[in-house]
């Protein structure tokens, strides 16, 4: 198998939190993964965090990836939601039926995609469920598959969101192996 490709968009004002723990265990598993600003400049996170993408959204317009994965915390999800560029790489990879996930309040730049019709999905307490969709049920779990839509709650099921992409991407031998150093607590 082809070493997986992974777009990570990163905008003013994302979740830290999120992004870095998305990014660093899609790394840990052996993943390529490409961050993408909206624009070259560094990205301020919502806490102040600087992060500096890898790679602009502009650049990477005609790139293969095997999945998608934004992360939240606003402004940065409404930054996603009314990127052309985002919205236009959401709807080609969605249309190759490659997987898109995102977390917190990025669930909303899914939804402006037509991705989360008639899903079930999850995203940050008040986010989604203001928005009208199609047929959209609303879960409270902290992370919820549905076909190639994987959507998640916020930082606090950061974690659990990236391993779950590992899992769906590499299997759950890879999520193991992943996940056993990181030391998490078991029930």
């Amino acid at each position: 198998m082809a070493t997986p490709r992974i777009l990570v968009p990163l905008a003013q004002g994302c979740e830290e939190l999120e992004a870095v723990t998305i990014t660093d265990l899609l790394t840990r598993a052996g993943f390529e993964v490409v961050t993408a600003g909206l624009d070259d400049q560094p990205v301020t996170a919502s806490r102040g965090m600087v992060l500096v993408p890898s790679t602009t959204m502009q650049a990477i317009m005609s790139d293969d990836f095997d999945m998608m994965v934004l992360p939240g915390g606003l402004p940065g999800a409404d930054h996603l939601r009314d990127n052309s560029l985002v919205q236009e790489k959401i709807k080609a990879l969605a249309a190759q039926e490659k997987y898109i996930g995102a977390i917190c309040a990025a669930p909303q730049a899914l939804a402006s995609a037509g991705l989360l019709d008639n899903k079930t999905a999850t995203g940050y307490p008040g986010v989604l469920d203001k928005l009208s969709i199609t047929g959209m049920q609303l879960s409270e779990s902290p992370v919820v598959i549905d076909g190639n839509v994987i959507t998640s709650r916020g930082p606090g099921t950061a974690m659990d969101f990236a391993l779950d992409l590992i899992e769906i991407i590499a299997g759950p031998e890879k999520r193991n192996q992943v996940e056993q150093p990181l030391m998490r607590p078991t029930q």
